[in-house]
């Protein structure tokens, strides 16, 4: 028993290192935070947004700047939805917090029909709620708590649904040019966030207009990108770290490349015939290869 105690135990600080590491790498990467921002931690009750308020508040105690850190709660007055246990929680941990409702539920359930996707217009509503609450506020951040799998799925949706390559960028700054919205789990794997929460018993709080389509094209896309994890480790990694190693010299979009333009010049080209030498290939990758592929004899 103590030796199973002690193995969790070195598990859950693993975690928390790894977490702590990912985390901060993005944020430095993209300089997400400044000394001085007031950071609005936007918490949905889900796994996500418990796990990175948690992760930012001790990377707070524990960065060489200063900032503040301000939890809000947009209640979209979903039925049943347990307007006590954020509250509770937010006081505990003894984070400022703001509680926002608006009735985006019964807004959503009008205009959109039965079986039909709610999440694009749900995210629209929300969106323009925490923007104007950020102002209120005094925000100059906005972190949301989409992960890497958040981001690759929205890559894979966009190639297979929409034609075209568009992912979800770990920074950005909004339509009206106000705000500043970061992503500071960016590298962090769902899996991890999963152990997390379950090691932390955050008080999840299920959402009722996602959590009931289960054929939504997103859900399909996740099975996929964890059945690869399984059979092909590496593989998911390899694709999120190609969203940050583009050679728009080799796709086909003559707004990135003046393709149109292009002539010879006489001078050696670096990103000319290189197009079509073979990528190196993950050894994992060629072990599976040669177990699947049938044999020639």
């Amino acid at each position: 028993m103590q030796a199973d105690l002690e193995r969790l135990r070195l598990e859950q600080n693993k975690l928390s290192k790894r977490l702590m590491r990912e985390t901060g790498r993005a944020i430095a990467d993209f300089n997400m935070i400044e000394a001085g921002d007031r950071v609005m931690v936007c918490v949905s009750g889900g796994k996500d947004s418990f796990g990175m308020l948690d992760i930012l508040m001790t990377l707070r105690s524990r960065a060489p700047i200063d900032f503040d850190i301000v939890a809000v709660n947009l209640d979209q007055m979903q039925p049943g939805f347990p307007a006590d246990v954020l509250p509770t929680y937010l006081t505990q941990v003894g984070v400022p917090f703001h509680i926002e409702t608006r009735d985006t539920y019964s807004i959503v359930k009008r205009l959109i029909p039965e079986g039909k996707t709610t999440c694009s217009l749900c995210s629209r509503l929300r969106r323009g709620n925490l923007y104007r609450i950020a102002t209120e506020l005094g925000a100059t951040k906005i972190a949301l708590g989409h992960h890497r799998d958040d981001i690759l799925g929205t890559f894979f949706l966009n190639m297979f649904y929409g034609a075209k390559l568009k992912a979800m960028p770990p920074k950005l700054v909004s339509d009206d040019g106000r705000h500043t919205v970061i992503r500071p789990l960016a590298y962090v794997p769902e899996a991890d966030l999963i152990e997390y929460a379950d090691w932390k018993q955050f008080p999840i709080i299920p959402c009722d207009l996602c959590g009931s389509q289960e054929n939504l094209k997103r859900k399909e896309v996740t099975r996929m990108l964890q059945e690869w994890d399984k059979k092909y480790p590496g593989r998911a990694w390899n694709i999120f770290k190609a969203l940050g190693n583009v050679t728009p010299s080799h796709l086909m979009d003559p707004q990135l490349f003046d393709f149109v333009g292009l002539k010879p010049d006489g001078k050696a080209n670096l990103l000319g015939d290189t197009a079509f030498d073979p990528a190196p290939i993950d050894s994992s990758e060629i072990t599976i290869l040669r177990v699947e592929l049938p044999s020639s004899h």
